[in-house]
């Protein structure tokens, strides 16, 4: 199975030319076979992206009862595919049986909730991708995790990583802004997305629909600590980091930035007015958390901070999703995107950087090690 399947491509009018898997004997097969794990929202589009770009699903899993046993077509919509939703329990199982070459994971923001699903695509040779938020650096985060699936990783010759809209928007946007400066003394950034097009961890994740009280005790007073008692909570694998935490490592990883401190404070985000939430089936009274900001700074042994915030709530009906990122230094520079499609750009990015995963040496790899993120069409 794969990663010997680590071919060398013809670009041609940003047009993947025969991108075929290789396997360990030498054989090809003239199609990429895959495997989405997590039949929610955002599965949507990672399966119809990818069977659009010329890759074949050969499976599916979830724990939704209400999918189970069915096609994908009655998440996917279209035509019946022949490939029923199983259970994630049935994972092992699956994949020795249908040998997939890559598995597109869209569950859960944490690599804790992670873990036993990446492990199980790791232990049988299937590389895996997926838009859990702290696997997009993980290793300033959850390093025991990572380190563990990144062994078994290369003892099965396969590769895992993190991808999805930050991969673009808070990655390597900046970083190519970064490349045209003469001289940095800071980083900061901001952005919004409506916690409602994620599913319910991602909202809850945030603190949606906690009262002030509830919030302060869950969400706030996790960051009320030390910096050594913080460093354990990482080295046990206990603490919960902000997505701009793994954020801003990549960045530090991208740029050969050396970080010497890092904190982060997350505030509750609050409404006038009650709103209700279709992801939480719930009405988030007004002046209760509707999300919140989380703000991680970053000092450098290079003189460079970043401050980085992101801002994940239910919307009313005033706000919008909103990406502004500042370098300043020689000279300032500014962007602003306003109303991006986030889940659409996750979903892309994702299918996008499947083959750079397929290129990428066995391990868990994070994509500031491959390269810029590219449009790429894979030759149907």
């Amino acid at each position: 199975m794969h990663n010997a399947c680590k071919l060398p491509y013809n670009f041609v009018d940003n047009t993947f030319i025969n991108l075929y898997n290789q396997d360990k004997n030498g054989g090809y097969m003239e199609k990429i076979k895959f495997i989405q794990i997590g039949c929610g929202k955002m599965s949507i589009y990672t399966m119809r992206y990818a069977i659009e770009n010329g890759m074949e699903i050969v499976g599916a899993v979830d724990i939704n009862p209400e999918v189970i046993g069915k096609d994908v077509s009655s998440v996917l919509g279209g035509d019946i595919t022949g490939v029923n939703i199983n259970h994630v329990n049935e994972l092992d199982s699956l994949l020795k049986n249908i040998k997939p070459d890559v598995a597109i994971v869209t569950t859960m923001s944490l690599m804790t909730d992670l873990k036993d699903v990446l492990m199980i695509c790791a232990q049988n040779g299937v590389n895996a991708i997926t838009t859990c938020e702290e696997a997009f650096y993980p290793f300033n985060s959850s390093p025991k995790i990572t380190e563990e699936l990144d062994k078994v990783a290369k003892e099965n010759n396969c590769t895992i990583t993190g991808s999805g809209y930050q991969d673009a928007f808070w990655g390597n946007l900046i970083t190519t802004i970064a490349g045209a400066t003469h001289n940095i003394t800071a980083i900061k950034g901001s952005s919004s997305y409506n916690v409602e097009d994620y599913g319910i961890a991602l909202a809850k994740a945030h603190g949606a629909g906690l009262t002030l009280e509830q919030f302060d005790n869950e969400v706030a007073s996790i960051d009320r600590i030390s910096e050594e008692e913080r460093n354990q909570l990482i080295i046990n694998g206990e603490f919960a980091p902000s997505y701009m935490w793994n954020t801003n490592g990549w960045l530090c990883d991208k740029l050969g930035l050396t970080p010497i401190s890092q904190t982060q404070k997350c505030v509750p985000m609050t409404c006038e007015q009650d709103i209700y939430s279709s992801t939480l089936n719930m009405t988030v009274k007004a002046g209760d958390a509707t999300g919140m900001s989380a703000v991680v700074t970053t000092e450098t042994k290079e003189g460079i901070t970043i401050v980085s915030e992101c801002i994940g709530k239910v919307y009313s009906e005033t706000d919008c999703d909103k990406n502004e990122w500042t370098v300043y230094g020689e000279p300032d520079t500014t962007f602003v995107v306003t109303r991006p499609n986030t889940v659409e750009l996750t979903c892309a990015s994702i299918v996008n950087r499947i083959p750079d995963l397929l290129k990428a040496p066995a391990g868990f790899v994070p994509t500031s090690q491959m390269g810029e993120l590219k449009y790429q069409k894979i030759n149907k």
